[in-house]
């Protein structure tokens, strides 16, 4: 199967794994053509900074290899600190205009030198409270960061045409699968292993984003400490086992709760946050992914915790995928932990 000339390869490098998705595009519906993850120890990435770039190309030619992927052209992501997400409101004036101003009207807002960082926006609309303004998203990330990652891909022989940012990618990948409702507000909430990131859609339009530091591993890590267990079972405890020897299950059980509660407040703070500050704007639904959104319990405690229901999200939900070719059961399985690959992968040259 040669790949089209516009299909792109969908690469999230997550702290705890490399994760490659592989579309087809074809009369406006997707084709699965593969799909595939390798895991990586706990210090290659830590609070997203590269500490081993080798393993992590390594990671990449040995899961492309595997999968008899071809195509060079990839689109990947960054996220944490050294990307900033500002919704700003600013006098109204025409894409060029801002263009051309963009670097003098970002400086007050961003916490780094305006020349050290890559700047990009999107015109939300009116300012509804204010006609003569606008609402406009603002996009920072530091160069330095942003080139790191792209050296990994070059090291690796590939061409990195798109440079997305995780929440925007999970963003396109919801928008595929589940559609925007006008007016509708929504929160995605991404949980992955070393971060959550929260963000509130009305419509189509990303009104609030946040990244939390704290994620999956901070549940492996509590049951490690408190039942002075292997990371490997604190692992499969964490996803369900109850069979580990000498491990009281409601031992296990307790200290899940907490954690997850932890994690639960967390992403509660984000959303109080956006409440104090969009007045009008109410969540109707929560839709989580990222591996730890296959957990039933965390589902439980942020429906509770929030008064909102939660769904997880299927990131191939309507993707069309040959039951003859892949492991359904395994597919919905780990379907959430692709969820930024797959709107990577769903992304285009020149993409806005």
């Amino acid at each position: 199967m040669f790949a089209s000339k516009k299909d792109i390869v969908g690469i999230d490098i997550g702290s705890s794994a490399v994760k490659i998705v592989c579309l087809r595009e074809s009369r406006g519906t997707f084709h699965l053509e593969h799909i595939g993850i390798i895991p990586l120890d706990a210090e290659t990435i830590v609070d997203n900074t590269i500490m081993d770039s080798t393993v992590i190309v390594d990671s990449i030619q040995n899961l492309l290899s595997a999968l008899k992927i071809k195509s060079k052209r990839v689109a990947t992501s960054v996220s944490g600190h050294s990307v900033i997400i500002r919704k700003i409101s600013l006098p109204v004036m025409s894409e060029a205009e801002l263009e051309a101003s963009i670097q003098w009207e970002a400086e007050q807002y961003i916490p780094f030198d305006i020349s050290e960082v890559n700047i990009d926006f999107q015109i939300l609309g009116p300012d509804a409270k204010d006609p003569s303004q606008m609402s406009v998203m603002l996009v920072a990330a530091k160069k330095d960061f942003v080139d790191d990652y792209t050296a990994l891909f070059t090291e690796a022989g590939l061409d990195p045409v798109v440079m997305d940012i995780d929440c925007f990618a999970v963003e396109n990948m919801f928008d595929y699968n589940y559609g925007f409702v006008d007016d509708e507000v929504v929160a995605l909430i991404d949980l992955g292993a070393s971060a959550t990131s929260v963000s509130v859609l009305r419509g189509d339009s990303s009104i609030f984003t946040r990244d939390i530091q704290t994620g999956g591993n901070v549940l492996s890590e509590e049951l490690q400490k408190r039942l002075g267990v292997s990371s490997e079972d604190a692992e499969r405890a964490k996803l369900g086992d109850r069979d580990i020897a000498d491990v009281d299950p409601d031992s296990v059980d307790e200290i899940l709760s907490d954690a997850i509660e932890n994690l639960a407040q967390e992403i509660q703070r984000s959303l109080d946050f956006f409440a104090a500050t969009s007045s009008d704007d109410r969540i109707s639904k929560l839709y989580l992914t990222g591996g730890l959104s296959n957990s039933v319990k965390v589902r439980e405690i942020l429906e509770e915790r929030l008064g909102i229901a939660a769904e997880r999200v299927d990131p191939f939900r309507n993707v069309n995928i040959k039951e003859k070719e892949f492991d359904m059961e395994y597919l919905d399985a780990i379907g959430p932990m692709f969820s930024v690959a797959a709107g990577l992968a769903m992304r285009k040259v020149g993409d806005k």
